[in-house]
């Protein structure tokens, strides 16, 4: 199965922490059900999904752009050298002025930037 069909195939699940639907106090953030009458714990269905390593992505498509290449998170326009058939993130912390260089140098080398 080629990794385009694997990437459309991926479901993303909401994990819910047990009884946090409706109570805004509580994180919606993970937690593994512990108690010993745990309908969660117990896995009963209507209680929603409980994490589990069959979830896990395809290793074929673990860590890619759902454009299907490889992701690269660059600082600053002298990290796009030498790239080659992936996609630019530039990070959140550089500023606009850098941000307009490496933008245009990516322009350039012909990659593509996710967030301009």
């Amino acid at each position: 199965m080629n990794v385009a069909k694997l990437i459309k195939k991926k479901r993303r699940f909401r994990f819910l922490r047990q009884r946090t639907p409706g109570k805004r106090r509580l994180k919606m953030s993970w937690r593994k059900p512990k108690g010993i009458d745990s309908p969660k714990r117990i896995e009963r269905k209507e209680k929603g999904r409980v994490v589990k390593i069959g979830y896990r992505t395809p290793r074929a498509i673990r860590y890619l752009h759902p454009s299907g290449y490889p992701e690269v998170v660059v600082y600053n326009p002298s990290e796009l050298e030498g790239l080659e058939g992936v996609v630019v993130r530039i990070a959140s912390t550089v500023g606009k002025r850098k941000r307009m260089e490496i933008i245009r140098k990516a322009e350039e080398l012909g990659l593509k930037v996710v967030n301009p």
